[in-house]
């Protein structure tokens, strides 16, 4: 290849270059950035800040929790969904926690100390959640698979193994996430004529793992997203059903009726988008900001 052919064809390159770069480097992010400061985009451009007194409280599409420094629900408030994005909706950690269904039986560790720490399964965490929102609420906290005093029921059951997986004759049962070091007297007492033993830290893994539906409703009074973060770990939405358990608190602490709170919530209540995706949801932030203004705080 000659020489001029090889320069020409780096000056065309080059050249090539030169031009994206102003075409996608500054050209397109200037029209992008134009167009969104057209009147009644801006405010979604720049991250549909919330703003009261023209001091910016929020964002309507990143949710936050309404606790005090130390993680206790203020109780004037609303209450958003778990999150596991850093602290708590954090945008700089959006994240799930990457647990699953599967996620059932707890493990002690040591925390930063040496000293034991357990840490819990999801399904342990689920079932404590359920029990602090019921606490909190004043609702009936039981859920399917959680002990009353809020871990995961979860046996491990040992003993001759069927051609089919179950063990028939147990020779000895555990209760896998009630630690001897907590509770002596498990949740169940026999599980097919075997005595449940609680979890002295010896190895059950050869046992048959067996989660226990117990006596909770099939439907329970604490919703799922109650107790359950969201994928991004920044939805600033609640479901009408835990909205509208969280009502009488509300009107108690503020001093007002229960129908105008509800009045309030149905009025940051939207539907399904185009009527049919998604699910009927409470924009949290806006909701308390509302109700800050109808219904001050006296507290």
């Amino acid at each position: 290849m000659r020489m001029s052919t090889w320069l020409r064809q780096h000056l065309a390159a080059l050249r090539a270059l030169l031009v994206l770069t102003v075409i996608t480097g500054i050209a397109y992010p200037l029209a992008v950035f134009a167009v969104g400061q057209i009147p009644g985009l801006h405010d979604r451009a720049d991250g549909s800040l919330v703003r009261v007194d023209g001091k910016v409280v929020g964002s309507s599409l990143i949710g936050q929790n309404f606790t005090d420094a130390d993680g206790n629900a203020l109780v004037q408030y609303f209450q958003s969904r778990p999150s596991a994005a850093g602290d708590g909706y954090d945008p700089l950690s959006t994240s799930a926690s990457n647990l699953g269904p599967e996620d059932i039986v707890d493990r002690m560790g040591t925390d930063d100390e040496g000293k034991p720490e357990i840490d819990a399964s999801l399904l342990t965490t689920v079932c404590a959640r359920s029990l602090a929102v019921a606490d909190l609420e004043g609702v009936d906290g039981a859920r399917p698979f959680c002990t009353r005093n809020g871990v995961g029921a979860v046996l491990s059951v040992l003993g001759p193994r069927g051609a089919d997986g179950e063990v028939a004759h147990p020779t000895e049962v555990v209760s896998v996430n009630e630690f001897c070091s907590v509770t002596q007297q498990p949740f169940l007492a026999t599980y097919r004529g075997t005595p449940v033993v609680c979890n002295d830290g010896a190895d059950f893994s050869t046992g048959r793992i067996v989660p226990i539906y117990g006596p909770a409703p099939a439907d329970p009074a604490v919703p799922a997203d109650a107790i359950t973060a969201s994928g991004s770990g920044l939805d600033p939405h609640i479901s009408p059903a835990y909205a509208a358990i969280q009502v009488d608190r509300i009107a108690k602490v503020r001093g007002v009726g229960a129908d105008q709170v509800r009045e309030v919530v149905a009025a940051h209540t939207k539907g399904r988008t185009l009527g049919f995706l998604g699910e009927p949801r409470v924009n949290v932030l806006e909701l308390n900001l509302d109700l800050d203004r109808r219904y001050p705080f006296q507290g």
